[in-house]
């Protein structure tokens, strides 16, 4: 775990990201800027150069990020490297909202059941992968020795056990329902109660649940919505686009194309 004041700086720093990116900012515009807002007394102005240092030579922000564990946590990296994948369709800003929020929520020492909860949900919601995820998780120093190894049995295990059921027979409800001593809770009551109640059920219900109950974070959400007078422009231009292409090829095949119209007389 880190000071408070690091939680604080980073939620800052990922917030602030996400917002100058909205402004038109480049990445490495804003990496330049960033430095001088952030409290010198917290490590992150130094992280910082080094993100900016390492990205003018591989483009990335999570090459930099993995080589700095002592710092990011491996769901950091893992997050921003899911949303730098040419082939994803997980969206950039919506990481940086998500990790805004994620380190908002350990600045506030939290149980580690919520934490486990919110990040289970980025894997959800985000469809992520459950391997890769869960595998990051475990590396993640909050989780203890019980934790790390029920981790790594639902890795194994998720898509084959339903994961409320897996909740629920971890729980201390599940314990007192059946009187169960050799259990080693690693849940709750309420948060077993609830997993019984939502089992064989989509795992967005549970997550809900959670949240309305005992106030556990929920995630942000990609925003698919367009609005249909600013999709009618976007189509416009891209047919533009098409039609000059379609032109130039024309031109080309009939004997070379017209450079001259491009030349101011």
């Amino acid at each position: 775990m880190l000071p408070l004041e690091e939680y604080i700086e980073q939620a800052f720093f990922f917030e602030t990201f996400r917002l100058r990116l909205d402004d038109g900012f480049s990445t490495q515009e804003f990496l330049a800027m960033i430095r001088n807002e952030l409290l010198a007394t917290t490590q992150l102005p130094l992280a910082v150069d080094f993100l900016l240092t390492d990205m003018k030579h591989t483009g990335v922000l999570s090459a930099a990020m993995s080589r700095l564990e002592h710092y990011f946590t491996p769901f950091q990296t893992f997050v921003i490297a899911e949303s730098e994948r040419e082939e994803g369709r997980f969206d950039f800003r919506i990481a940086l909202e998500i990790l805004a929020c994620e380190v908002k929520y350990r600045s506030e020492n939290p149980p580690v059941q919520g934490l486990f909860f919110y990040q289970f949900e980025t894997l959800c919601r985000n469809r992520l992968g459950y391997d890769r995820g869960l595998e990051v998780m475990i590396r993640d120093d909050v989780y203890n020795n019980d934790w790390k190894t029920w981790l790594s049995i639902l890795r194994r295990q998720i898509g084959l056990v339903d994961l409320a059921d897996m909740i629920f027979y971890r729980s201390e409800f599940y314990k007192q329902k059946n009187n169960d001593a050799g259990v080693i809770p690693l849940f709750g009551e309420r948060e077993g109660r609830i997993a019984f109640a939502t089992r064989k059920r989509d795992p967005m219900y549970l997550f809900s649940a959670l949240s309305r109950h005992l106030g556990y974070p929920s995630v942000p959400r990609q925003k698919h919505a367009v609005e249909e007078e600013n999709l009618v422009p976007v189509l416009q231009r891209r047919i533009e686009h098409l039609e000059n292409r379609l032109q130039l090829i024309e031109e080309e095949l009939r004997g070379g194309i017209n450079l001259n119209r491009y030349f101011v007389h």
